[in-house]
């Protein structure tokens, strides 16, 4: 059910506005003047705000600004009766989605909550969409090391320079190969990946190089490698530091003569490639023990970029959880929660041995099994491992032979959180998950629940 927020100072018009569009099935809060409603913008999430111009304490125009700070995809369509077509022009210019005069024509007012309904609906699938499609997401972070990296970024780019990437699995190693990639002259172009530790030995060279019919048993037509395939693009080499000698090899002759050759052929053919690569191990450690190419290591490390690991970085615990939460939210299209400051200290005390992948995978559990619209310390408490060892997502979800087992089990925990939450007053709780009240005494007694 949509939540709406309506600043205005006006009591009568937020009462008007309030019974017709709760009438109409809409969440309303409201905010008596424009201090009031900058800091429930911040505290809370709104899928559309209704904005008056003319308040104390801070008038629309102000408070527009900080809403746009705060969530610039919310639509915001400003309401006043002192406006003229200058005002509106300005605050559409600043982000408004739309400008109603006062008194509102109801009609009017109802029409453009739902078009903005529909418009944030379609940037939330658009975003939802283009993450899917190009699998590149922003790097997250404040840190002195992720502002090291960003500004590295930016730097190397733009040139056909090698980058050798470092750092445990689960970092992020991935996402600032393909910035880099993003942000070069090559972008238009294919960025290819190939996993170096998935492919078995003796298939790595046809992968790479790509191999000729008839080249061995196997080998029933011609296959191109992955380096013609990123021919004016980028070829993303991940656990560089898993490839045979004998591959490492054939890798470094590409690297100087800028030319292959298939298996089983006998034609040079010229490529164009530029090189990221990626490892989780320490190459200058592999390389004294015999197990990989002192040459192609100072080929691929022109530019060096260590990614550190989330225990190092734990500052950026919050800007992380606050975006994979809302991302998570928008992919399974279920309404936005929040994760509370208390949640957050307690992932900060978390020994994260699986890094950014671990962190998101936490997250979207929380998502999921947390019944209400904030994710609290107790529930990280009960559902993280590092926290509560106690907790194995295995067993919690195997005790569950049906579907439907599942969701009474969830649907008892939410109920009985209400009630206790609500000192088991029955009409405030079944007001609160909107259901009737009768309904709710329905599932009281379903679930044999009692006050304790």
């Amino acid at each position: 059910m949509p939540r709406i927020l309506i600043v205005d100072d006006e009591k009568a018009i937020r009462k008007t506005m309030r019974e017709i569009l709760e009438y109409e099935g809409y969440t309303i809060e409201e905010a008596e003047d424009g201090q009031q409603g900058a800091d429930m913008i911040k505290d809370g999430e709104y899928d559309a705000i209704l904005l008056d111009i003319k308040m104390p304490k801070l008038d629309g125009m102000e408070v527009l600004k900080i809403a746009m700070e705060h969530s610039s995809d919310t639509p915001i369509i400003m309401i006043s009766g002192h406006a003229n077509i200058e005002t509106a022009v300005d605050a559409v210019k600043k982000g408004a989605y739309d400008f109603i005069s006062k008194p509102p024509d109801l009609n009017r007012l109802l029409i453009t909550i739902r078009n903005a309904l529909e418009k944030s609906t379609l940037v939330t699938e658009t975003k939802v969409l283009k993450r899917k499609v190009t699998k590149t997401r922003e790097i997250v972070g404040e840190s002195p090391s992720i502002r090291k990296i960003k500004e590295t970024i930016d730097r190397v780019a733009p040139t056909d320079a090698r980058v050798l990437i470092t750092g445990e699995n689960g970092t992020g190693k991935e996402l600032v190969a393909r910035w880099i990639h993003e942000r070069s002259q090559r972008a238009t172009a294919p960025m290819v990946e190939v996993n170096c530790a998935a492919i078995p030995t003796d298939l790595i060279e046809s992968e790479l190089f790509g191999h000729e019919k008839g080249a061995f048993t196997s080998a029933i037509k011609q296959r191109i490698g992955k380096f013609e395939q990123a021919n004016g693009g980028t070829l993303f080499m991940d656990e560089i530091g898993d490839m045979s000698l004998s591959a490492q090899a054939k890798v470094l002759r590409a690297l100087q003569e800028n030319r292959i050759t298939r298996v089983g052929g006998e034609k040079d053919i010229p490529v164009n490639v530029r090189i990221v690569a990626a490892t989780n191990k320490d190459l200058i450690k592999e390389i004294e023990a015999g197990n990989f190419r002192m040459d192609l290591y100072h080929r691929l490390s022109v530019i060096l970029i260590h990614v550190s690991s989330l225990n190092e970085r734990k500052d950026d615990i919050p800007l992380l959880a606050e975006k994979f939460v809302k991302e998570i939210c928008e992919d399974y299209g279920i309404p936005k929660k929040v994760i509370t400051p208390k949640a957050i200290v307690e992932l900060q005390n978390i020994n994260w041995t699986g890094n950014i992948r671990e962190l998101h995978n936490i997250l979207e559990r929380l998502v999921i099994l947390t019944p209400e619209n904030k994710i609290t310390e107790e529930e990280v408490n009960q559902f993280v491992p590092n926290v509560n060892p106690s907790f194995n997502p295995t067993d919690y979800f195997e005790q569950f032979t049906k579907f439907q087992d599942f969701k009474d089990h969830m649907e008892r925990l939410f109920i009985e959180h209400k009630l206790k939450k609500n000192n088991w007053n029955v009409s405030k709780s079944a007001e609160e998950i909107d259901i009737q009240r009768s309904h709710l005494y329905n599932k009281i007694e379903k679930y044999d629940l009692k006050r304790t």
